[in-house]
């Protein structure tokens, strides 16, 4: 089984996509826009003038998929309890990433070492760095 993580940007999602890839070099596989849809969206659903915002979105960042879209286009994101863990080679990576993702949003939690950053260098093994999904929106 795959499970992929799917974040609605509510209306900011062309926003996001040029962030993470400028922050993250993720790379568009797939973009849909909601006047692109077979079917057209229920009334209601979307506010009128949202035609050309993002339906479905795939991202490739490094090794994973992230899938997303503008939602419901209320301009409003409101992401809450969401993390992404980026597994990087090194100390020096981590920091540069990490200022990349910070810059012009609010850090929850700076970069700092911690017990689980000196395990995974004591064990050899990729850094890891979490950044709060509500970091940047």
């Amino acid at each position: 089984m795959l499970v992929q993580p799917y974040l609605s940007f509510d209306g900011r999602c062309e926003e996001a996509i040029e962030f993470y890839r400028e922050a993250l070099g993720a790379e568009t596989t797939m973009l849909m826009r909601f006047k692109e849809s077979p079917e057209p969206p229920p009334p209601g659903m979307v506010p009128p003038g949202s035609e050309n915002k993002i339906m479905h979105a795939s991202l490739r960042i490094g090794d994973t998929t992230v899938v997303a879209s503008d939602g419901a286009c209320q301009g409003k994101p409101g992401f809450q309890g969401i993390s992404l863990s980026l597994t990087v080679p090194n100390e020096a990576e981590a920091d540069r990433r990490f200022n990349a993702l910070a810059e012009g949003g609010q850090v929850q939690m700076p970069l700092t070492k911690t017990l689980l950053l000196a395990t995974l260098r004591h064990g050899g093994r990729p850094l890891r760095c979490v950044v709060d999904g509500h970091c940047r929106a």
